[in-house]
């Protein structure tokens, strides 16, 4: 094999290795190493803010559920209040 040819071969390899390097480390796989560097630890507690993020939105889901139950409570009671008037003249009458 000619010394161009292991060249060539050589390079080649090489840019297939250094491209699959590239896209490994710029994924997922990346940042937990680059965490693990910065001395930051993965774990339960990464996700830390996103649960408590969570623990705020279900609260708040849980207030706007009750503000609706009221809303529906004084729905019914106006459509009660309706009704009764309509049926008032024909009482009377």
């Amino acid at each position: 094999m000619p010394a161009t040819d292991l060249l060539e071969v050589i390079v080649t390899t090489s840019l297939a290795l250094i491209a699959g390097v590239t896209i490994i480390l710029r994924g997922p796989l990346g940042k937990a190493l680059a965490n693990r560097l910065e001395g930051r630890r993965a774990g339960p507690n990464d996700d830390a803010g996103e649960v408590a993020e969570l623990r705020e939105r279900l609260q708040e889901l849980e207030q706007q559920q009750g503000r609706m139950h009221e809303l529906e409570e004084r729905l019914d009671f106006a459509e009660r209040l309706i009704a009764q008037q309509r049926e008032q003249p024909r009482l009377n009458a």
